[in-house]
């Protein structure tokens, strides 16, 4: 992760002020960076060791000091383990180090949050299309823009593969400040429900927050659906963000709506709202499309992805472009041009008929792309499967969703991690009657080149599940594996 140019030094007895501690420090001491990840740490840092789901931060402190960590902050475990690792070594104890963590890296590299128009979107789906949209319409007003997310990292020259969708938080204020220091002017950043629950942007503030929608997903993690709501309902609360914009098609969008208490703007698909779709005629390309927005904005021109998830998307995207001062002359302008997210209904070269992957990987966003796609070919064609060791009660609904909205659905492989995929497939076809010409092929390379073997001209292959990632994890073992290069393979031998 990028460190900013600018070398800042504070003292231990800053911190323990901020903090809040009445232990007795040192006031020699002194560090010049805030890191959570022992393998990151780099000389004078100070290292906070987090307690994890599976280890303690602590467990890491030795490696912590090769690298030149000078000062530890942790819990009462980690504290008792440090002592016994390194008893030279300056602790400082707190009950619970993960919930200011975010707010002391923020203070250390001087709260970057509050100079930059940050954006964070959350919602099960279409987190990463909205915040690619919202990118190229700041690129198209000559904004200089970030982009934090799944699939990766990036502003100006930098581009950084992203290990989460949201970064622990003392690498997100690090990261907001190198953006800073480079003149970015505004931010994209996907919130996820797991960085929501562990507090991974606590420190930032954010201009805007905006919600696409909520379904099922993430319930191995959250439990129930009303854990995972109120863990995204957190990012619009008072003193994370400022102004809240939300789609209020769904239930939970509604609900979201009637609770928050920040100012807040609504947009709607399908009804009214500040932002809405005063006409939307479908096409070959995509859509025709005219928006009315606050302040009696009207926005029309093409727009060339297919789908009408990617309406919510991209409505949502113009919300916050005009919030953060992009001329609606611009966004119009723009509209033909905008492409999207890699990975999401992501085309692949073929002369013979159309040929898309696709990241869907929850029930609803299965029904979506493929009611999406419907009419763009003579019939689909789709693969799917199911990741291991995540959410089990999802399969069946994913495996019906996929028998329901493919003219030929492929039950295979995604990620299996430690289970037998063929188990995962048996959870995924147990309640269906699988329709004439569906098939299960456990090796998804095997069944992806079925697809294209299967297809006809003006047929629509449709790979979903993985998108734009480059791996498939296997026994524990992750594996070169991507379903947009093994498509566009198969499409040459075969097609």
């Amino acid at each position: 992760m990028s460190r900013p140019t600018i070398l800042t030094e504070r003292r231990l007895t800053e911190l323990a002020g901020l903090i809040g501690t009445n232990q007795e420090v040192d006031p020699s001491i002194s560090f010049t960076g805030v890191c959570s990840n022992s393998r990151s740490i780099i000389p004078g840092d100070l290292f906070f060791a987090l307690p994890g789901e599976k280890s303690h931060g602590i467990e890491f402190l030795k490696s912590a000091l090769d690298r030149g960590a000078r000062i530890v902050i942790t819990d009462a475990q980690g504290a008792v383990r440090a002592a016994q690792i390194s008893p030279a070594t300056p602790v400082l104890q707190v009950p619970r180090p993960r919930s200011i963590c975010g707010d002391v890296a923020s203070w250390f590299y001087g709260e970057p949050s509050k100079s930059l128009f940050i954006a964070g979107i959350t919602g099960t789906n279409g987190k990463t299309t909205t915040t690619y949209l919202l990118n190229q319409l700041w690129k198209a007003a000559d904004f200089k823009s970030g982009l934090i997310g799944t699939i990766g990292i990036s502003y100006g020259d930098h581009l950084i593969p992203a290990t989460h969708t949201t970064p622990e938080s003392d690498e997100l204020q690090r990261l907001l400040a190198c953006m800073k220091e480079v003149g970015v002017r505004d931010v994209a950043m996907e919130v996820s429900s797991h960085a929501l629950d562990q507090g991974r942007v606590l420190g930032t503030r954010f201009q805007v927050a905006g919600f696409t929608n909520l379904t099922q997903d993430h319930l191995d993690y959250h439990g129930t659906m009303a854990n995972y709501f109120m863990a995204k309902s957190r990012l619009f609360a008072y003193g994370q963000s400022e102004l809240g914009i939300v789609c209020i098609d769904g239930e939970y969008g509604r609900r979201l709506w009637d609770e928050m208490q920040i100012p807040k703007r609504s947009i709607s698909t399908t009804g009214k709202a500040d932002w809405h779709f005063e006409r939307v005629e479908k096409n070959l390309k995509g859509f025709e499309l005219l928006i009315r927005g606050v302040d009696g904005i009207s926005i029309a021109n093409q727009f060339n992805l297919i789908g009408n998830h990617n309406l919510e998307n991209l409505l949502l995207a113009v919300a916050i472009a005009h919030e953060s001062g992009v001329d609606p002359l611009v966004i119009a302008d723009a509209l033909p041009q905008l492409s999207g997210a890699p990975g999401r209904l992501e085309r692949i070269n073929s002369d013979k008929y159309l040929a898309m992957v696709d990241y869907a990987h929850t029930p609803d966003a299965v029904s979506r792309v493929l009611a999406g796609v419907r009419g763009q070919g003579k019939r689909v064609i789709a693969v799917l499967g199911c990741g291991g060791d995540r959410d089990s009660s999802k399969r069946s609904l994913m495996g019906k969703a996929l028998n329901e909205g493919a003219d030929i659905p492929i039950f295979t492989s995604d990620n299996p991690r430690s289970e037998d995929p063929e188990k995962i497939l048996a959870d995924m076809t147990a309640q269906l009657s699988i329709k004439p010409g569906g098939e299960v092929i456990v090796d998804r390379k095997t069944a992806i080149h079925r697809a294209v073997e299967l297809a006809g001209p003006e047929d629509l292959i449709l790979i979903l599940g993985k998108g734009h990632e480059s791996g498939q994890e296997i026994k524990g073992v992750k594996i070169p594996f991507s379903d947009k290069e093994i498509l566009q393979s198969a499409i040459e031998a075969l097609g």
